[in-house]
C-alpha cells in the first residue's frame, strides 16, 4: 500500500468512525452505559475510599479500584450494553476493551492529581470530575471504536473497519 493510500484508508475509517457514533441507538447506549458505568463506579469509588483509609498512597489505590471497577464495566458491556454486537473475536474485543481502559486509566491518575495537588480535594472528592471526563471518554472510544453495528446484526468481513480504527 502506497502512502497515499495509507492516507486515504485513515481517513476513510476516521469517516465511518464518525458515523457509527452517530448511528442509531446512541442514547439507549448512553443510557445503558451509564448505568453498568455507575455499578462500576461504586466499585471503584468504594474501593478507593478503603484503600486510601487503610493507608495507601491514593495514586495506587486508584489505579488498583480503577483496574477492579474496568472489570466490572466490561463485563456489563458484553451482557447489558453492546449484546449482539460483537463484530470482533472475544480476545480482540477485550484487548481492545482494555486499552482503551487504559487510557481512561491514564486520564483518571492524570485528572485525580491534579484535583489533589493543584485544587486540595481529597482522593474521595477529586474521583467525582474525575469520573465525568472518564466516562465519556471511555463510552465514546468503545461504542465508536470497539462494539460497532446495529443490535442483533452480524457485519460481514468487509464492513468490519480496517485495524487502524479499531484502537
Amino acid at each position: 500500500m502506497s502512502f497515499r493510500q495509507s492516507i486515504m484508508a485513515r481517513a476513510a475509517a476516521l469517516r465511518n468512525a464518525r458515523v457509527r457514533l452517530l448511528a442509531p441507538n446512541f442514547l439507549g447506549d448512553l443510557w445503558r452505559y451509564g448505568l453498568c458505568s455507575v455499578v462500576a463506579l461504586a466499585v471503584d469509588w468504594g474501593l478507593l475510599i478503603g484503600l486510601v483509609r487503610a493507608g495507601m498512597n491514593y495514586l495506587p489505590a486508584a489505579t488498583a479500584s480503577f483496574l477492579v471497577g474496568m472489570v466490572v464495566a466490561y463485563v456489563g458491556s458484553i451482557i447489558f450494553v453492546y449484546r449482539g454486537r460483537r463484530p470482533y473475536p472475544l480476545l480482540v474485543e477485550a484487548i481492545g476493551f482494555f486499552l482503551i481502559g487504559f487510557a481512561g486509566l491514564f486520564i483518571n491518575i492524570l485528572l485525580l492529581y491534579a484535583f489533589v495537588q493543584f485544587f486540595g480535594l481529597s482522593a474521595g472528592l477529586a474521583k467525582a470530575p474525575t469520573a465525568v471526563g472518564v466516562f465519556l471518554f471511555n463510552f465514546l472510544m468503545r461504542r465508536t471504536l470497539l462494539f460497532i453495528g446495529a443490535p442483533g446484526v452480524a457485519m460481514l468481513p468487509d464492513e468490519v473497519p480496517p485495524p487502524i480504527a479499531r484502537y
